[in-house]
């Protein structure tokens, strides 16, 4: 049984997200400030958090940067502040998903379902146990990335983005195909997400190998892995 933190100042807010997740299958802990968030996330294991931002003493947006210090666990931000600008920082800052209040009950369970889903997928073990391309490998074992045996930490859906495009070497990806393959959701128009995650990962591998180019933006189409 999957396990879910609720960080959510509101208790009605609170009571309606357990209440719904619980009902759903989930084992659900709820907490209402941002003070002792990160030393509950370091001394007990989540599989998914949803995160809300205006939280009292800490806001949620200083607790994903912590927690993407020491953790890749998935974070869904749920927020009042439905601005284009608000999305991208939390997505470049690490989040996974972002929902918009007022929201439906029956859109966080579909939205947290879908995140658990991604990661869950990543479980199979390929035949050499890892995937190779230049200086690049990922350890499908240890969900771990290296570049010449550099480790770089990404998020789940980072490595999910990295992974797609090299186990299909070659293939152009639209963004609604990155996008429905990751999130296995339909797509409806907003690539903010994909193009977030995209510069992420591309910021992490330029960082280690800067004169080196792994994804390619096909112009018109999508991305793909860099011809060689």
């Amino acid at each position: 049984m999957d396990t879910i933190l609720i960080v959510e100042d509101n208790e009605d807010v609170n009571f309606m997200l357990a209440e719904a997740l619980t009902d759903a299958g989930y084992r659900v802990e709820s907490i209402y400030t941002g003070t002792d968030c990160i030393d509950i996330i370091q001394s007990q294991k989540f599989d998914l958090i949803l995160l809300d931002i205006m939280l009292p003493y800490k806001s949620g947006d200083q607790i994903l940067k912590e927690l993407r210090l020491f953790s890749e666990t998935p974070v869904i931000i749920i927020s009042a502040k439905d601005m284009v600008g608000t999305k991208i920082d939390l997505l470049k800052l690490g989040a996974d998903d972002y929902i918009t209040k007022p929201f439906d009950l029956g859109e966080v369970v579909a939205r947290v379902e879908s995140n658990l889903r991604r990661i869950h997928k990543q479980g199979y073990v390929n035949v050499n146990n890892s995937l190779q391309y230049k200086d690049l490998s990922l350890d499908d074992n240890a969900k771990r990335v290296a570049v010449n045996h550099v480790e770089i930490e990404l998020t789940a859906t980072e490595y999910m983005i990295l992974e797609l495009l090299i186990k299909s070497r070659g293939k152009v990806f639209t963004k609604s195909n990155l996008y429905e393959s990751i999130w296995e959701e339909e797509y409806l128009g907003d690539d903010n997400a994909i193009k977030t995650h995209i510069s992420n990962l591309r910021n992490k591998l330029k960082q280690v190998s800067p004169d080196t180019e792994y994804i390619e933006t096909v112009w018109g189409l999508g991305y793909r892995l860099y011809k060689e």
